[in-house]
């Protein structure tokens, strides 16, 4: 079977990699992230992969653009769904490059982190397969997360800490600034 993999970052693809690569599967990853902010932050991740990429001789694709004004356009006004609308535009990608390389599927490492919704990857990945003639592995890897994160830090690959996009990044920030308000007992 060949199978091409969204990947979101170093993290989340290692346990999904080895997986597949142990079942035999022909698999290809595919780096395309527009969602990521800031551009330092896109570069870490996109970095790590690379590093990855060195480290296992893994077969990996980078469409190494960074529309971020094209993101944001694209969930302007629909902040409350800006995580299925991120989805479906990673995916969409994904499946449109899948068909034209003739892979029996496609897939996405967003699958094997329990921070994100996975549900709802996998409708959307459904959806998506459906309208490219193609079919969505939706295989959910999260048991494997703690494998990927202590090779992730056996390998020295950054490690995230938000989701990616600019609101993912503020609530982060938020949340610890009021955290922090709370334990020290200061107003924000």
């Amino acid at each position: 079977m060949k199978l091409l993999m969204h990947i979101c970052c170093a993290n989340c693809c290692i346990y999904p990699l080895q997986m597949f690569l142990g079942e035999g599967v022909d698999i290809k990853g595919l780096w395309f992230n527009p969602n990521i902010h800031p551009y330092t932050e896109y570069r870490h991740r996109r970095d790590a992969l690379q590093k990855l990429q060195r480290i296992w001789h893994c077969d990996l694709e980078f469409i190494d653009v960074y529309p971020l004004d094209t993101f944001l356009r694209s969930i302007a006004g629909k902040e409350e769904k800006r995580c299925a609308v991120c989805y479906s535009l990673r995916l969409e990608k994904t499946a449109e490059i899948a068909k034209k390389m003739n892979a029996d599927g496609f897939t996405t490492s967003l699958l094997a982190s329990p921070y994100q919704r996975f549900d709802m990857i996998r409708e959307i990945g459904r959806e998506t397969g459906m309208k490219y003639g193609i079919e969505f592995h939706g295989r959910d890897f999260r048991h494997g997360w703690m494998v990927s994160k202590s090779q992730s830090r056996e390998f020295g690959l950054y490690s995230q800490k938000y989701c990616g996009c600019i609101y993912s990044e503020m609530e982060r920030y938020l949340k610890k600034k009021k955290r922090s308000a709370v334990e020290t007992g200061k107003p924000e």
